[in-house]
C-alpha cells in the first residue's frame, strides 16, 4: 500500500487515505505540476490472482476512467489522468472534500427532504451519464459523495459498461454490491438503465430506513429476496415512499424512466400528504400542489415502441398518485389533503364537443382569453387570463404546461415528431395497466374520431385523489409519420361542468405554425 509522502509518476504526492474499497484505495494528493489538490485512486492486488484476473481488474481501472471521462456533469466526478504505478494503474480525479452516504448512515438515518435532495444529484448523474452510453451497475451509499458545500456526487464507475465495450464478467459471475443489484441482474438477464434506477431506489430506502430493502443474512438470500420476495414499504420515507416502491418494481418495464424520476424529485418537498411527489419526499403542506407536469421524450420511431413505454410510465405513475396525457403521464396536482380554495372561473362558458373537422380559420380569441405561441412546440392556442406558464426545462422541446390560479386545474399541450399509427389502440395500451394501478378508475368514454381530417382519439376519464376526484380529458390527433399532437385538461370532478369548456377554446383555437 503506497505510504504518506510517496511521489505517484513523478507529479501526484500522497497526503493522506481518504477511502477504500472493493477495488481500490483512494487518496487525497497534492499535484505538483498544478499546484492543486487532486484524489487519487490506486488498484487493490490481492495475493494469488491469475494472470487473467489481474488483467482484468486492471481493464476495469482503465474503463472506470475511460467511463467517468466520457461524463461532463457537476454530479459526476471529474476524471484527470491515468497514469501507472508499480504497474498498476491509476485514477486522477477531482478531489471532493465530502463524506461518502455510507458513512453517514453509519450513524442513523436521513430525513426525506436530505434524501430527496441526495437523490436529485444521484439521479442527475445517472441521466448524464446513460446519455453518454454509460451505466454505472454500482450505485450505492459508499459511492455517492457528499460535499462539504452541499454537492452529491456520484463516483466509482469500477464496474460501469459503456456502449460498444464488451462485458469483463465471466458467465455466472456478477458484479456489484449484492444489496443493489436489480432482479433483472440477479435473474442473468443484461442490465439497462432501469437496473441503475432500481439501486438508486435501494439506495435511497437505505437512507430512510437504516436497512437495505431486501437484505437477509446471506448474499444468497439476498439474491433471492431481490428477485422473489415482495418489497416491505418503506415506513419512514414520508411522500417519497411511492416514489421509492416504483424504483423498486421486480419488472424493467416498470420503473420510471430517470427523467420521470428526476422531474418529481425537483418538486417543492412540502406536502407529506399529496400524490405530488416533491423532491424526492415532497412537500410539507404548504398551498395547494403545484400543478400536472407530464413527462414526454421525443421518440426515436413512430408506433409501437412508443406505445410500449408509454404504457410503462403510466403504470409507474399510477403508483406515484398520477394519471397520464398525450400517451405521457401526468401528476396530478390536487391529489392530497390541499385547501379547497375556490377556484375561478374563467369568463365565458363556450363548451362544444370535439367534432370531426374545425373551422379553417381560428375563431376569435373569446373575453378571458389570451393567445400564446410557443414556437420551440410549434403551435400556438388561447389560454385563459391568468393562468401561468409552468416551465418544464427538460422538456421544453415537447411539451408545455398552463396552470390556473389555484394550481387545480391545467392544460398541458405535447408535440411529438412521430404520430402513431392508431391514437384510439394507444389509449387502450395505456388504459389497461392505468385501470390496474389507479384508485377509482373509470373510463367516461373513449373513442375514435377526427380533428380537422385528421385521426385522432379522445380519451375522457376519472379517477379517486386522497382529497377528491378528478376528471381528465385528453386528445390526440395527428396523421402517421407526421407530428403527433395532444391536448390534456384535468380538474375535479365536482367542478367539471364549470371548467370541461376551457378544453373546447383550446381546442378550437388550436393551431400548428403555418396553418391557418
Amino acid at each position: 500500500m503506497p505510504e504518506t509522502g510517496r511521489l505517484i509518476a513523478g507529479r501526484y504526492r500522497l497526503a493522506e487515505q481518504i477511502g477504500r474499497g472493493g477495488m481500490g484505495t483512494v487518496w487525497r494528493a497534492e499535484d505538483e505540476l498544478l499546484g492543486r489538490q487532486v484524489a487519487v485512486k490506486r488498484l487493490h492486488v490481492s495475493p494469488g490472482l491469475e494472470e487473467d484476473e489481474l488483467a482484468t481488474l486492471y481493464e476495469r481501472t482503465r474503463r472506470e476512467a475511460r467511463s467517468a471521462a466520457r461524463i461532463a456533469h457537476p454530479n459526476v466526478v471529474v476524471v484527470h489522468d491515468v497514469v501507472e504505478d508499480g504497474g498498476l494503474p491509476c485514477i486522477v480525479m477531482e478531489y471532493v472534500p465530502s463524506r461518502t452516504l455510507g458513512d453517514v448512515l453509519k450513524r442513523g438515518t436521513v430525513t426525506p427532504e436530505e434524501a430527496a435532495r441526495v437523490g436529485r444529484g444521484m439521479i442527475a448523474a445517472l441521466r448524464a451519464a446513460h446519455a453518454a452510453g454509460v451505466l454505472h451497475r454500482d450505485v450505492k451509499p459508499g459511492n455517492v459523495l457528499l460535499g462539504h458545500d452541499g454537492r452529491v456526487v456520484l463516483t466509482d464507475f469500477g464496474i460501469a459498461h459503456s456502449t460498444g465495450t464488451s462485458t469483463l464478467t465471466k458467465t455466472g459471475e456478477m458484479v456489484g454490491s449484492i444489496d443493489y443489484i436489480a432482479p433483472e441482474r440477479v435473474k442473468g438477464a443484461k442490465p439497462g438503465p432501469a437496473s441503475d434506477l432500481w439501486a438508486l431506489g435501494a439506495t435511497l430506502y437505505q437512507a430512510l430506513e437504516g436497512h437495505p430493502p431486501f437484505r437477509r443474512d446471506t448474499a444468497v438470500e439476498t439474491a433471492y429476496a431481490i428477485a422473489m420476495d415482495p418489497l416491505q414499504p418503506p415506513r419512514h420515507a414520508g411522500p417519497l415512499a411511492k416514489l421509492i416502491e416504483t424504483l423498486l418494481a421486480k419488472e424493467p418495464d416498470l420503473r420510471p424512466p430517470a427523467e420521470l424520476a428526476e422531474q418529481i424529485l425537483r418538486e417543492p418537498a412540502a406536502e407529506p400528504e399529496t400524490a405530488h411527489l416533491v423532491i424526492p419526499p415532497l412537500e410539507p403542506r404548504p398551498e395547494p400542489p403545484t400543478v400536472p407536469a407530464s413527462v414526454a421524450p421525443r421518440p426515436a420511431a413512430a408506433g409501437t415502441a412508443r406505445r410500449g413505454r408509454a404504457v410503462w410510465w403510466v403504470t409507474a405513475a399510477a403508483v406515484v398518485g398520477v394519471g397520464l396525457a398525450a400517451g405521457a403521464y401526468v401528476l396530478f396536482p390536487g391529489d392530497g389533503q390541499e385547501d379547497d380554495r375556490a377556484v375561478p372561473t374563467p369568463a365565458r362558458d363556450a363548451s362544444a364537443p370535439p367534432t370531426s373537422t374545425a373551422p379553417s380559420a381560428p375563431p376569435p380569441v373569446p373575453e378571458g382569453y389570451h393567445l400564446v405561441k410557443e414556437p420551440r412546440l410549434g403551435v400556438s392556442f388561447p389560454v385563459p387570463d391568468g393562468w401561468k406558464r409552468k416551465d418544464e426545462t427538460d422538456k421544453a422541446d415537447t411539451e408545455v404546461n398552463y396552470v390556473d390560479p389555484s394550481g387545480l386545474l391545467g392544460i398541458k399541450v405535447n408535440v411529438l415528431d412521430f404520430a402513431s399509427p392508431s391514437h384510439l389502440q394507444h389509449w387502450k395500451d395505456v388504459e389497461e395497466q392505468l385501470r390496474k394501478s389507479v384508485s377509482g378508475y373509470e373510463r367516461r368514454r373513449m373513442q375514435e374520431t377526427r380533428f380537422r381530417g385528421e385521426p385522432a382519439a379522445v380519451w375522457e376519464f376519472t379517477f379517486k385523489g386522497r382529497a377528491r376526484d378528478w376528471q381528465a380529458i385528453d386528445l390526440g390527433f395527428g396523421r402517421e409519420g407526421g407530428n403527433e399532437y395532444a391536448i390534456y385538461l384535468s380538474a375535479p370532478k365536482a367542478d367539471w361542468d364549470r371548467h370541461k369548456h376551457v378544453f373546447d377554446v383550446v381546442r378550437d383555437g388550436f393551431r400548428p405554425a403555418g396553418t391557418s
